[in-house]
Order: C-alpha cells, then structure tokens, then sequence
C-alpha cells in the first residue's frame, strides 16, 4: 500500500481566513487533536510574525506528541542580506522544532514586482537559506510558492528555484498552487514534469481553493507521484480556503487505497473537524462531504424508501468510517419511508397507516410554515401521540400573556395558565423578561411539582424567522427551541401569525417530550 505524508497547515495559513483566530491554549489543543489523529507534520505557525505563535512554539515543547512533528514556517533570508543575520531565519531556529518549512519565489512576477529582487538574486536566497538551516541541523521542507503559475511563465527558471533548493539540501520540495486557480489537468501535466525533472525527489503538494478545486488538484498531484498532501481541517484558509483534509483524507484511503495515517484513525475525522470549528467559534459546515451534519442524511422519500432496503442505496461509504452517522429527514416531501425510519430510532412501533397520516400532517404543517428537518422531536411528539395508550404528561385548557409598560418598572411581562395533570387542573401565574419567559416560567411552576426532572430542562437556543415578510406585522413567524438536560439535547418547532401562539407550540413540544423520554 502506497503511504502519503500529512502535512497540517490548520494553525498556520487555516488561521489566515477571514474570522478564524485561535489562541495560544486553542493552538495548543489542536495540535492534541491532530497528533492524535497520526497526521506527519503540524505547521504550528510563523514564530517570526507575531508574539502569540512565538508563544506556542514555547509551549508546543511541553506536549508529549506521539505521531506528528510540529513545523515551524517561515521565508527565506531578505534581499541582499545574509541567513546568519537574518531576523526570520533567527526566528525559525529559536523556535527549536526539528522540522522548519522555508516559502520562497517561484514565479518572476513575484521575483520582480514583489521582492524586487534578480532572478540570480533570489536563487541566491533560496539555497543560502536552506543550506543555513540544514547546518544547523534542520529537516527543511521547502514551499515552492505561486509554482504553478510560475513554471506557467517560465518553466526553466521554476524548476531553477527547485533545483537551487535541492542543491542546499531541501528535503522535501512543495508544489503551491498559491492563487488557487490552476485546474486539474494543469496540476497533473505540471506535476509530471517535475516528477521527470527530479527524480527519486520527495515532493508535495500545497493547494488553495480560490477555483473551488483544491481538493481535487491535491488528488491530482497524488496520483502523478507527490508523496506529501498539505491542507487544513474544514478547508480553512486565506480568501476561499486551502485544501481540505477532511475530504482529501477519506478519498485517498478509502477511495484510492493509500494510507495516510495510522489504522483506525479515519473514525476519528468527524469529530475533529467539529471540534476544530468549535476551538475556531466557526459554525460547522453542515454540507461538508464525509464529515458534515448533512452527508448521510436524506430527506426524499423515494431515498427514504430505498436506504431502508438497502443503506448502499443512497451513500457511497459507510458513515462510521469517518465517525458520522446516517440521519433521514422528515418534511413535506417525506414518505413513509421517512416516517418508520425515524420511528425506530426513537424506539416506537408506527404502523404504516399511522405514518402515512402523520405524513399528511407533516405536509400540511409545513404548508403552514413548520419545518420538521431541524426539529426531530416535534416528528417524534407527532409520532408519539399516535401510540395507543398514549397518555401525554399534560394538556393545556387556555393560557394568557399581558405586556404591559409600568412606570417606574418598564416593560413587564405576566403569563397565567391552566393546564391538567392526572386529571387534575392546575392554575398558575408567573412572570418573565418576556411573554416567551414569562409563559415557560408560568408551565414550569405548574409541572415541576409533579415532574421534579423539568428543573434539569433547560433553553439552549431560541430562534424566530419571519416567513412572509410583505404582510408585515401579520407575517408568519416560525419558532425553533433547543431543549437539553444532563443526557441529550432535542429541536422543536411552532409556527404562527401570533408569535405568542408560534412559541407555545414548540414550547409544548419541548416540554413533552423531554418528559417522556426515558433516561
């Protein structure tokens, strides 16, 4: 089996996209999270750019990595001056990894309008730099930036800027798609030639995604021979991003046979990639491939249907592969399929005819502004109450919200309301910082005394959209809550012209369903 090096630039170049900020404590715990996955090098930052990535490379020292060699990046030496003197080399090596990644130019563009430097001026910075670094004792991996659309210009002087950096003792030469716009057959042809040029020579591959093509450029160059991959988890990166391991992982190993990591540690993709978006406070891509909330889940009953015949009818690999899992969706375009799928996952016995009739309610609920995709446990309310012998834990009589502006108080919100339970009315009254709090505090008094668990419920999300914005104050609003307790967390949905009435109804759902769950 043919092996590929991962080479993770999240803490580096991912950082570079807009709005993704890790602190030293957050590098830091990403860096746990990669080792543990068995990727080959953690690009750990540039340690001669800013304080907090010198800081890391301090305390990255104290961890005990079992798999990953962290990296420290930088440039070559500035122009006209010396390695030895030079405050980026300097840098590199008081960061004291074993391993430093060297960028330096590739395309005359760069050589001329950027450095501004000579062609013979910047091979000089490349091979003095590594050759320094080398001497002092370093395994160097050396970025060929803006390559590709370099060698495009001038391919003889491309690969000059390679051969100058193998000649100073390079021990890894990087392809960089830097502007992200080749396209694959590019990368391939390109690829080929230095494959021709240098060989036996370890090359990589260093992709971005400004094409929306960096994975599959990375997976080109892989199979012209390139035997380290670089990218970042989730694709984060500079404009549109980098290549992203979470898809280039999975393809190489199970789709082409390499192997990138050690045994069994694809399993533990999903859970990185949203771990990571959570360190990084970036919401998690729901439609990412292999790794997203979405990538199981189907929603057409026909789908539905045929993944309960045979789960390979509607996915190309098994979902725990990667640590993800299969979800079926229920909504207007919802079978039966759909309907009894979901029911044994929540443990009920729905007969076809029962689900065929809560589909109909499904399609004419969601004609009315409910959506069921985000909100499993109102399907499961729906479902539940259609059990025989279902008793549910209470039911409403009437309820009344007042808003009124006190003076010297403001606003003041009022909820009185009547329920039963065991046959029995209870009457209660409370107040909120809203008529949404004002109503939940007011059910939570009355069913607490019978149902001590309610106290351990509590709101994690609560979200109003507004359907039909032209009807202005008669639009209708759709109601989202997140519930959670010690054990799980659970969605529910209303919707209504009256925001009061959208609100009770998920509110409801909420309440009974966390109490006729069984912990």
């Amino acid at each position: 089996m043919n092996t590929v090096e991962v080479y993770d630039t999240t803490l580096r170049d991912g950082t570079q996209g807009e709005s993704v900020s890790l602190s030293v404590d957050d590098k830091l715990k990403v860096t746990q999270l990669l080792d543990d996955m068995g990727v080959t090098y953690i690009e750990g930052g540039w340690p001669g750019s800013n304080p907090k990535d010198a800081a890391y490379f301090e305390r990255v020292r104290e961890l005990e990595l079992k798999h990953a060699r962290v990296t420290a990046f930088g440039m070559t030496c500035r122009v006209g001056s010396d390695p030895a003197d030079d405050a980026n080399i300097r840098a590199l090596l008081d960061a004291e990894t074993s391993v430093v990644t060297v960028v330096g130019k590739t395309s005359l563009l760069h050589v001329y309008d950027v450095i501004r430097a000579t062609p013979e001026e910047n091979l000089r910075l490349i091979g003095d730099s590594i050759a320094y670094l080398k001497s002092c004792g370093r395994e160097v991996i050396y970025d060929g930036e803006h390559f590709f659309d370099g060698y495009k210009k001038d391919p003889d002087y491309a690969l000059q800027t390679f051969q100058a950096a193998l000649d100073a003792g390079a021990d890894t030469l990087v392809l960089c798609d830097t502007n992200g716009g080749s396209m694959p057959w590019e990368i391939a042809e390109i690829t080929r030639a230095v494959i021709d040029a240098f060989p036996g020579v370890k090359l990589g591959i260093h992709t971005h995604n400004d094409g929306e093509l960096a994975v599959a450029n990375t997976i080109a160059a892989v199979r012209e021979g390139v035997v380290q991959v670089q990218g970042t988890i989730n694709g984060y990166g500079e404009r549109c991003g980098n290549a992203d391991l979470c898809s280039i992982l999975p393809n190489l190993e199970l789709k082409m046979g390499y192997r990138c990591m050690p045994e069994g540690s694809l399993a533990r993709l999903t859970y990185l990639a949203r771990t990571v978006a959570e360190t990084a406070n970036m919401a998690p891509n729901n439609h990412a491939a292999y790794v997203g909330k979405s990538a199981f889940a189907h929603k057409g009953g026909m789908h539905a249907a045929a993944m309960r015949r045979n789960v390979d009818s509607y996915q190309h690999i098994d979902p725990a592969l990667v640590g993800n899992e299969m979800r079926v969706l229920v909504s207007d375009l919802s079978g039966r399929g759909n309907l009894l799928t979901k029911a044994e996952e929540f443990g009920l016995d729905l007969s076809s005819s029962d689900a065929q009739q809560v589909v109909a309610e499904i399609k004419k609920l969601e004609n009315q502004g409910f959506v069921f995709e985000g909100a499993e446990a109102s399907v499961a309310m729906l479902m539940r109450r259609r059990q025989p012998n279902y008793t549910p834990p209470f039911e409403l009589i009437d309820f009344m919200v007042v808003v009124e502006n006190r003076k010297g108080r403001g606003l003041f919100a009022e909820a009185t309301i009547k329920v039963v339970v065991d046959g029995k009315e209870l009457h209660t009254v409370a107040e909120g910082n809203g008529p949404v709090d004002a109503l939940d505090n007011a059910l939570r008094k009355a069913l607490t005394p019978v149902y001590p668990q309610l106290a351990d419920f509590h709101l994690a999300d609560y979200k109003v959209r507004i359907l039909d914005g032209e009807n202005g104050t008669a639009a209708t609003t759709r109601v989202l809550i997140d519930t959670q307790n010690q054990h799980e967390r659970w969605s529910t949905v209303g919707a209504s012209a009256n925001i009061i009435e959208a609100s009770w109804r998920a509110l409801a759902d909420s309440v009974e369903y966390g109490l006729t769950q069984k912990v």
